[in-house]
């Protein structure tokens, strides 16, 4: 979806024209206590037992199909009832039970006036994806925002990158910044770097595992590290 349809801005930091796509969960909010309690919901109308931390920690990022598959265990039928009953809850209210973490409306703004076009590309579905950065007050930052399907025919990272980067073909030197391995993989399926966001849910050393091109530990750090990209 398209946010913006014209830009300007200094070239600060040869940021003119130069493409960022940002993963919205775990890097531009933490949606934990909302992920996690449509979890619960969800676990409970399949007669789960309740899932662990652990188990919680694992299923913020990827595509919710996959983590009730591979974190719950769950398959056939019972992953499409788990994800209407998480979705259920989710779009009740729980949605909305999200922070923008510190430092990240000041990074979104400096790159903005040094003239980068920002993208959201995330395996949220893209309605709630862009409900919830209008609820934060971070809708108006990007220039457009790129999620998953409801139906699930596009939910994976490497997916929504190519819908950004179809959005943008006047975009230089694109990079993704994101706070989980999928993130990263997502971004080299397209021959993309990816800025680790350690402020985010990632047991540490997932991102440098996975290939991150750095992992930088507050939003602060970002344009210096997107500078040596």
């Amino acid at each position: 979806m398209k946010v913006h349809t014209s830009r300007s801005g200094d070239d600060t930091e040869g940021l003119r024209r130069r493409l960022v796509l940002v993963d919205l969960d775990g890097t531009l909010v933490d949606s934990t206590p909302g992920i996690w309690a449509s979890i619960r919901v969800a676990a409970a109308e399949l007669g789960l037992p309740a899932p662990p931390p652990e188990q919680l920690r694992a299923m913020v990022g990827p595509p919710l199909e996959d983590g009730f598959a591979a974190v719950l265990g769950l398959t056939g039928d019972d992953v499409g009832r788990a994800v209407l009953a998480y979705r259920a809850h989710y779009t009740a209210g729980a949605m909305y039970d999200a922070t923008v973490y510190t430092g990240v409306p000041e990074l979104l703004a400096g790159l903005r006036a040094g003239g980068a076009l920002l993208a959201v590309a995330t395996s949220k579905p893209e309605p709630i994806a862009v409900r919830v950065l209008a609820h934060v007050g971070l809708l108006a930052a990007f220039d457009s925002v790129h999620g998953a399907t409801l139906d699930g025919t596009v939910r994976h990272k490497a997916q929504v990158v190519a819908a950004a980067l179809a959005a943008h073909p006047d975009g230089v030197r694109p990079l993704l910044i994101g706070d989980r391995s999928h993130d990263v993989l997502g971004a080299r399926a397209h021959g993309l770097p990816c800025i680790g966001a350690g402020w985010g849910p990632a047991p540490p050393g997932e991102l440098a595992a996975a290939g991150a091109a750095v992992v930088v530990d507050t939003p602060a750090q970002v344009p210096a590290a997107l500078a040596a990209l």
